[in-house]
Parts: C-alpha cells; structure tokens; sequence
C-alpha cells in the first residue's frame, strides 16, 4: 500500500529523487513518513522521518545532502539525496506510521524497497 519510485543507478556526486505514494482511496491519514535503508549485510538503518506537523529528523551521514517533503494532501513523500556518495548505496524502504484506513488505524507499514546504486 506504499509504493516507491525513483532509484537507480547515479555516479558519486549526483543526486537521486525518490518518491513513496500511499495507496490512494486506501489510506486516508498518516502520522509520520519516512525513509531506511539496508546496505547489503547491514541492518536496516533510519535516513529521515517528517512528521504531521512538518517536524524532520535526519541521519547524521545524510545531513545537509539529503532532503525529505511531503504532499500531504496526496500522502507522498520524497527524498531528495544530493552529492550521493558509494556508502549511500542501499534499498531504501518508505515507511508510514500510525496510518489510518476505512476499516481502522494502525501502526506501521512498508514499501517494497528501491535500489540505489552510487557508483564511484
């Protein structure tokens, strides 16, 4: 009910834009939004949330390159990753949390995953 868009494969330096759509007609109201990511042989690991009210959290390895927003209107989020560097690569998962649906509200789903592939 997430669905992600967006990666690929970037050279070290460029940027990348990833988008996540809530199911529309589906989930109708979402708490906060977010984005993880797993590198191959590593924990899933935060990269940034944005709550209801606008309030961002960011990693620490991504401050100041990466940005997220959001169309709350549309329950959309996005992820603007400049000056991409070779560790950033990973599947990056969206995530929503405390989302509500016609038959109630609930606490967590997530995306399928999209690759991004930095390549130095």
């Amino acid at each position: 009910q997430l669905v992600e868009s967006g990666g690929g494969l970037v050279q070290v330096g460029g940027s990348l834009r990833l988008s996540c759509a809530a199911a529309s007609g589906v989930i109708f109201s979402i708490n906060t939004m977010g984005w993880y990511r797993q590198a191959p042989g590593k924990q899933r690991e935060l990269v940034t949330t944005i709550t209801r009210d606008g309030i961002t959290n960011y990693a620490d390895s991504v401050k100041g390159r990466f940005t997220i927003s959001r169309d709350y209107a549309k329950n959309t989020v996005f992820l603007q990753m400049n000056s991409l560097k070779p560790e950033d690569t990973a599947v990056y998962y969206c995530n929503a949390l405390d989302y509500c649906t016609a038959d109630g509200c609930y606490g967590t789903i997530w995306g399928q995953g999209t690759l991004v592939t930095v390549s130095s």
